[in-house]
């Protein structure tokens, strides 16, 4: 899942090299933290959310088909 959200935010992003991403096993349930740059923030979270919240139901709907929880947290 990690691997999704990377590409998919380097897709988005001006600053590809400077987007990262960090997998923490909470319990069950598995969080990546993606990081981007300051500029780039915008582009990835969108209007009202709307990106964030697609790149959170992409992963999501992946993670389900896995059997796997997954929550993505943007910083």
């Amino acid at each position: 899942m990690e691997e999704l959200v990377e590409v998919i935010a380097r897709n988005i992003v001006d600053k590809p090299e400077e987007v990262t991403t960090n997998k923490i096993e909470d319990g069950n349930t598995t969080v990546v933290e993606l990081s981007v740059a300051d500029d780039d923030m915008g582009k990835v979270i969108g209007k009202q959310g709307r990106i964030a919240r697609a790149i959170r139901k992409v992963v999501k709907a992946s993670a389900t088909k896995e059997g796997k929880k997954v929550e993505v947290k943007i910083k």
